[in-house]
């Protein structure tokens, strides 16, 4: 059974990635990446009214990947680029799991493609596998 700490990870992992999920909000961070904004900044390439551009805001917040300051009458909105650190490191994690899984799938298929060594059928090292439907031959004079 996961830990309670366990289980917030990786709620907390779905809401970054629900976050993220929303073309809107991927801009909204991008943009944060160049350094802080207000909410009129950031609305200003959307076709969004305020308040539809302050749900965005709040949802990145709420996850941790936003944070608002208050300077005199200005809430600059700040990337947490740290709350992306898990979504990055999951992602990087499965990647290499995948890659792996790969690299033995194309052994498998090389190796398949080979057949046993003393098959008279087996495609020498290097060469092509025959077009489908055609089976391999030891005759050379087509090379």
């Amino acid at each position: 059974m996961p830990s309670a700490g366990t289980a917030v990870a990786r709620d907390q992992l779905d809401a970054t990635f629900t976050a993220l999920a929303d073309p809107t909000r991927r801009a909204i961070v991008a943009r944060l990446a160049r350094g802080d904004a207000t909410v009129n900044e950031l609305a200003a390439p959307f076709d969004l009214t305020l308040p539809g551009i302050s749900k965005h805001l709040k949802v990145l917040e709420r996850c941790g990947i936003i944070s608002r300051t208050r300077h005199a009458q200005f809430r600059p909105c700040h990337l947490e680029a740290g709350a992306l650190e898990p979504a990055a490191a999951w992602i990087e994690d499965n990647r290499r799991i995948w890659a792996e899984r790969f690299d033995k799938l194309d052994a498998h298929l090389r190796d398949l493609q080979r057949g046993p060594a003393g098959d008279p059928g087996r495609i020498p090292p290097g060469q092509p596998a025959p077009p489908e439907g055609r089976a391999p031959s030891n005759d050379r004079s087509d090379q």
